[in-house]
């Protein structure tokens, strides 16, 4: 904004006194003081507000405004409550550096000056900030991304002062603006990811507000650009792939204006998130030519020369990969009437990024295919992993969902399911088909346990667990009440903690010390409570058959 429009505005009590001339200035924003050297708080721009404290006689005028000139202020605003007239030789200072001076009344606040200067110069920054995003879409949108999303971050921290940061559903970050500094704690991006999955179940419109600590942050969906009919379509088919723009500031407090800004930088940044799935396409069509001819039985040298030409793709550079693993995923939701296929292949080139790492480039590694519900990952592992027997190297289902867990099930809500395999690493085309059916079983492992996440890995085939998932239903069901409904209704009536007892004394390999010693139990009352099981479901627990009974009702409960 102008001075002069400063001048024009009768509300704000300001009479000039010199300088006008230089009423065309520019306004940038404004401080007040009272100290006889500001020179550290200016950076240019500013209209100084100031009650005189720290004239003390008329000798303190030159240097006081030879700093604001310095320093390339806009200009100077004196109050008139404390000396009433403004001094003289304030004046002639002023005039000398040319530096515009302004009386203000005394029955005008400097909280109403600069209230007045803070919104016009933001709503100018926002208008200018606006011109230049719808300039940079046009341009995303006929040509080559010009540096991606952090582009127009540095553009809302520059000119609007917001940190903000753009962050998978997961929560891993793809990108901030310089303002924000480093990324966010994996915490923070993890709760604030949490909270927006669930707020778009709900079907509430964003920005979301979410206060963590003392901070506030306002969180803005990234949809595709490309979904015209996203309105309309169920939720469930894009909640678990959508990006999301967090930015520091509590959205509630802002203009209509700047929320139709920050509306606008959401669309430019899906149209960055749009060109990077369209180069996913590749990878995925490499994924399910591979997986076609594994399942059609294809044979093992037409496998090798398809995973030759995949190989650079996925690890450039790197030549072909030693070793590869699948894992397979499945989405399902309570109906049935929201496909799971495309959400589970989204989903999981998500996951199976690390979620320390920030950028979108470590996602370009993973080549996922889908057919029907099923969604399966041909993950390469470089050569680091060749050096291993493939036993323990590459992904581990135990630890891959550990740092997602929470958003996703936020996502999910009550209706939806995550369950995942994971093979062994294979080190030739040969073993791809028996990866493929080892990652397809840990799956239904997985799926044979309780929770709205479940993974399972293939070091977790060779036990008991094995059998779980192809027991019908009906068959476990009836086979745990027999042998834990009794214990349960005992536990109801009288607070025994038989259940408890029973799954200690298991896990303590039928020790009574040591068992007595877990539960902070003597021997002799640990000895009657399992008598106790053992009278109420006729069974004995030093029948190593009883025992295993006993331990796969616990695992199938």
């Amino acid at each position: 904004m102008r001075l002069r429009a400063l001048l024009d505005t009768d509300a704000l009590g300001l009479r000039l006194l010199g300088g006008e001339d230089e009423l065309d200035r520019t306004v940038r924003g404004v401080m007040t003081t009272d100290l006889k050297d500001p020179s550290r708080y200016l950076s240019g721009g500013e209209l100084v507000l100031t009650g005189l404290a720290w004239r003390h006689g008329a000798a303190d005028s030159e240097p006081f405004v030879r700093i604001l000139a310095a320093a390339g202020v806009a200009a100077l605003a004196a109050g008139e409550a404390e000396l009433g007239d403004i001094p003289e030789d304030l004046v002639l200072a002023c005039v000398r550096h040319r530096l515009p001076l302004f009386a203000v009344h005394e029955s005008v606040a400097f909280a109403t000056i600069t209230e007045h200067v803070v919104r016009q110069v933001s709503g100018e920054r926002a208008g200018d900030l606006a011109a230049v995003v719808d300039r940079h879409r046009r341009m995303m949108t006929s040509g080559p991304a010009g540096g991606g999303p952090d582009v127009v971050l540095d553009l809302l921290g520059t000119d609007l002062d917001l940190r903000a940061w753009v962050l998978s559903p997961t929560g891993r970050p793809i990108a901030g603006s310089k303002l924000a500094g480093a990324a966010l704690p994996a915490d923070v991006s993890a709760k604030l990811a949490s909270e927006h999955l669930a707020a778009a179940r709900t079907g509430r419109r964003g920005p979301h507000r979410v206060l963590l600590g003392t901070t506030t942050y306002s969180l803005f969906p990234i949809r595709s650009s490309g979904r015209s009919a996203a309105a309309s379509r169920d939720v469930r088919e894009t909640v678990l792939s959508d990006w999301l723009l967090a930015v520091e500031a509590d959205a509630g407090d802002w203009p209509a204006e700047r929320l139709d800004l920050l509306q606008g930088v959401t669309q430019l940044i899906a149209v960055e998130r749009d060109r990077r799935d369209a180069a996913r396409t590749v990878r995925r069509r490499l994924a399910q030519e591979v997986l076609e001819l594994v399942q059609t039985g294809a044979a093992p040298a037409e496998i090798a020369a398809r995973l030759r030409v995949a190989a650079p793709v996925l690890l450039p550079g790197l030549g072909a990969a030693p070793h590869w693993q699948v894992v397979v995923a499945r989405v399902e939701w309570d109906g049935g009437e929201v496909e799971g296929g495309p959400v589970a292949q989204s989903l999981l080139e998500e996951i199976l990024v690390d979620p320390l790492t920030s950028g979108p480039e470590y996602s370009d590694r993973i080549a996922v295919a889908h057919t029907g519900e099923e969604a399966i990952a041909l993950v390469p592992l470089p050569a680091v992993s060749a050096e291993h027997d493939g036993s323990e190297s590459g992904i581990l289902a135990d630890s891959l969902l550990e740092a997602v867990r929470d958003p996703l099930s936020a996502g999910l809500n009550d209706d939806g399911r995550l369950t995942l395999g994971v093979s062994a690493a294979v080190h030739s085309a040969e073993g791809l088909r028996g990866a493929l059916e080892e990652a397809r079983h840990a799956r239904r492992v997985a799926a044979a346990r309780p929770g709205r996440v479940c993974a399972a890995g293939h070091q977790e085939l060779a036990s008991h667990v094995l059998l779980l998932p192809f027991v019908p239903d009906d068959v476990r069901r009836a086979f745990t009440a027999r042998l834990l409904d009794p214990l349960r209704d005992y536990d109801r009536r009288h607070r025994a903690e038989l259940i408890p007892t029973l799954e200690a004394f298991l896990d303590c390999d039928g020790s009574w010390t040591r068992c007595a010693t877990r539960l902070h139990l003597h021997v002799n009352t640990l000895r009657y409570r399992v008598g106790r099981i053992e009278q109420l479901t006729g069974r004995d627990l030093s029948r190593l058959e009883d025992k295993l009974d006993f331990f796969l009702a616990l695992r199938m409960s």
